[in-house]
């Protein structure tokens, strides 16, 4: 009877632990999700924006975070500042040369995190401008649960800064605060 009683209970046990570890898909549609950037302009001021295309996907598991992991990939014509002058400059072969390098990649590689399970550093190859590197992400928990839909959603926030030389991005010509770049990523996941 204790036999019959301890395998009903490893079985009903097994749903609940495939059940956490899951897949989701980027809610970049529902505008739930955003790549955003800050460069500093001239060293007087910031040059906001946004890539507005991108697609990815995350695996997450709240009893095993430190298996998470990430792949994206970004329309780097989809860059938008909010000056058609500007985007149009910076997507030029002056910049990201989005003509030869059109899109911007991202996979993880390797995800620490803090005791809590709430914030750790998120660790993976990006490939921008043709370069790929290994870069390192401070990344957040923002939350998870059902939404009014019947879907199940996990929300993260992530930031880094690039070295825009490391991707052979040219910035010799301006002022030291703009060779690096601030990355700013909300990603919110729908569960598939």
């Amino acid at each position: 009877m204790l036999k019959k009683t301890a395998l009903a209970a490893l079985i009903a046990a097994l749903p609940l632990s495939v059940v956490q570890a899951a897949d989701y898909q980027v809610d970049a549609e529902g505008q739930h999700a955003f790549v955003q950037f800050k460069i500093s302009h001239l060293g007087y001021s910031y040059i906001l924006g946004d890539f507005k295309q991108f697609d990815g996907s995350f695996s997450y598991d709240p009893e095993a975070p430190e298996d998470a992991s990430v792949n994206m990939t970004v329309d780097v014509d989809s860059l938008d500042t909010h000056h058609a002058e500007r985007n149009k400059h910076l997507l030029s072969g002056d910049f990201l040369n989005a003509s030869e390098y059109p899109q911007a990649t991202f996979e993880s590689t390797s995800f620490a995190i803090d005791e809590d399970g709430e914030e750790g550093e998120m660790t993976g190859d990006l490939t921008l401008h043709g370069v790929t590197r290994s870069v390192t992400f401070d990344v957040d928990h923002i939350g998870g649960g059902d939404d009014p839909w019947g879907g199940y959603r996990q929300g993260f926030e992530a930031e880094t800064t690039l070295d825009l030389a490391d991707f052979d991005i040219d910035m010799s010509d301006f002022p030291d605060a703009m060779h690096s770049v601030d990355l700013y990523v909300v990603l919110e996941g729908i569960r598939q």
